[in-house]
C-alpha cells in the first residue's frame, strides 16, 4: 500500500484527502513522463518505472472509488409526517420483526395499493423505497446518467417519430402547402423482476436498537446496484433490461436508426500508435452538438488507466481528476462514468461509450419495493425476499456512440 493510500484511508479531513489525491496524480504524471522519456531514448521503459506507474494507477483508482462511495441516506426508516405513513411504518416493522402481517394487509387493502400482493410480499414504507432508489442512483454508474421514468404498470410504451412533418419557407402571401403527417413507431420497455434475499438472525430482529428499515435498505442496495449495472450495459433483454451494448452496431458513417454507431480506432485491440488522443476526438465529434452538452464517457477502470497515460498534441494529459473530492474525473472536459461492466480493451471490442445517456438510454422503474418474510426455508435464519421491477433500453439511437478497437 502506498503512502497516499495510507493517508487517504486514515484521514477524515476532506480537503486533506483531496490534497493527497492531487499529490498522487502529480507523482503519476511525473512517473509517466519518465517512462515516455525512457521509451523515446531506449525504445523501452525501465521495469521499475513501469511497476511504480502501475502502483500509482491502482492508488488513484482506489482513491477515486473511495471518494465516490456514498453513505446510505440518513432518512431511511424516517418518520413520515402523515398518519397513514406512521401506521404503515409501524405495521411494516411488526411484519419484519415478528411476521405479523394482519395490520399491513389491512392497510394495503384499504389503500387499494397497486403494489399490494401478499403472495409476493408487502410494500416497504415510502421513505425506505426512496432511500434505496436514491442510493442506487448514487452507486449505479448508468442509472446516475440515464433517463428514468416511473410507471405503475408492467411496461412503458414510448412513441417516436421516424420522419418529421414536412417543413419549408414560404412568402408572406404565398399559399401554404399542407404538411405531411409524421411517421410514428413505438418503443416498448417492459419491467422485469429483480430480487435480493438478505438473511437475518432472530437476535438482530429482536434488538429494538436495530432499525429494520435501514437494515433492509443497506442489505439490498448494493445487490440491486450490481445486477442493474450489468444489465444496463450488457443485458440481453430476456427477463432483464436490454443493455446498450446488446444492440446492433454499425460504422457511424453508415449509421441508421435502430443501431448504435461506432468509430474504429484503426488498430486491432488498441489506440492509434501516433496521436492516440485523435481517436477520442473523433468519437466526441461523432456525436451531434445537441447531445454533447450533457455527454458522459462510459468505460471501465482498465480502459481509464490506459487513457490516463495519453497526452494531447500540446503535451498535456487529457485525463484530469475531478475539481473536488468525490467529483467525477474528466476526459477532454467531459465527465467519466466508470462502469466495471464495460469490456476491457481488446480486438474489436466496443470498450468506450460516449454521448448523452439521459436522452439515449431509458430506465423504467415500477413503483413499489416489496418484501416477503420467509422464516422456514433456512432455519434458524429469517430470509427477506425483496423485489423491485425495472426495465431499460435505448430510446434515442443517435445519442450514444461507441469506440471500436479494430481496424474497421
Amino acid at each position: 500500500m502506498s503512502e497516499y493510500e495510507n493517508k487517504a484511508a486514515s484521514g477524515d479531513d476532506v480537503a486533506g484527502a483531496f490534497d493527497e489525491f492531487m499529490r498522487a496524480f502529480e507523482d503519476f504524471k511525473a512517473t509517466n513522463d519518465q517512462r515516455l522519456e525512457q521509451v523515446e531514448k531506449r525504445s523501452a521503459s525501465d521495469v521499475v518505472t513501469e511497476e511504480k506507474l502501475e502502483r500509482l494507477n491502482r492508488t488513484l483508482d482506489q482513491m477515486v472509488a473511495k471518494s465516490a462511495r456514498p453513505p446510505l441516506s440518513g432518512g431511511v426508516g424516517g418518520t413520515s409526517s402523515s398518519v397513514a405513513g406512521l401506521a404503515h411504518k409501524s405495521a411494516f416493522e411488526g411484519y419484519m420483526r415478528k411476521g405479523e402481517a394482519g395490520n399491513l394487509r389491512a392497510l394495503e387493502a384499504k389503500a387499494l395499493s397497486v403494489g399490494s400482493d401478499p403472495d409476493g410480499g408487502y410494500l416497504v414504507p415510502f421513505e425506505t423505497e426512496r432511500a434505496v432508489m436514491q442510493s442506487l442512483k448514487d452507486i449505479s454508474p448508468i442509472r446516475a446518467i440515464a433517463g428514468i421514468r416511473e410507471v405503475s404498470g408492467t411496461s412503458f410504451k414510448k412513441p417516436f417519430s421516424i420522419s418529421g412533418p414536412g417543413t419549408g419557407w414560404v412568402g408572406e402571401n404565398a399559399a401554404r402547402p399542407e404538411t405531411t403527417s409524421p411517421a410514428l413507431a413505438e418503443l416498448t420497455f417492459p419491467t422485469m423482476e429483480l430480487y435480493a434475499m438478505p438473511a437475518a438472525t432472530s437476535t438482530l430482529l429482536d434488538d429494538a436498537a436495530v432499525n429494520v428499515d435501514e437494515w433492509i435498505a443497506e442489505e439490498v442496495r448494493l445487490a440491486f446496484a450490481e445486477q442493474e449495472g450489468t444489465a444496463f450495459v450488457s443485458g440481453d433483454g430476456i427477463n432483464k433490461p436490454k443493455g446498450f451494448l446488446s444492440y446492433a452496431t454499425v460504422d457511424n458513417s453508415v449509421w441508421t436508426w435502430g443501431n448504435l454507431g461506432y468509430v474504429p480506432t484503426g488498430v486491432a485491440g488498441g489506440f492509434a500508435a501516433a496521436n492516440p488522443s485523435d481517436n477520442l476526438i473523433d468519437l466526441v465529434y461523432s456525436v451531434k452538438s445537441s447531445y454533447r452538452g450533457n455527454a458522459h464517457w462510459v468505460m471501465n477502470r482498465a480502459s481509464q488507466a490506459e487513457i490516463r497515460k495519453i497526452k494531447d498534441a500540446n503535451g498535456d494529459y487529457i485525463w484530469q481528476p475531478g475539481e473536488q473530492l468525490g467529483a467525477a474525473p474528466t476526459l477532454m472536459h467531459f465527465p467519466i462514468a466508470e462502469s466495471e461492466d464495460m469490456p476491457d480493451i481488446a480486438t474489436d471490442t466496443t470498450s468506450i461509450a460516449f454521448g448523452d445517456f439521459n436522452r439515449g438510454y431509458l430506465i423504467v422503474d415500477r413503483i413499489g419495493l416489496r418484501v416477503l418474510r420467509d422464516p422456514y426455508s433456512s432455519k434458524p435464519y429469517v430470509l427477506f425476499y425483496t423485489t423491485k421491477r425495472v426495465g431499460g433500453g435505448v430510446q434515442d439511437f443517435d445519442a450514444i456512440k461507441l469506440m471500436k478497437f479494430g481496424i474497421a
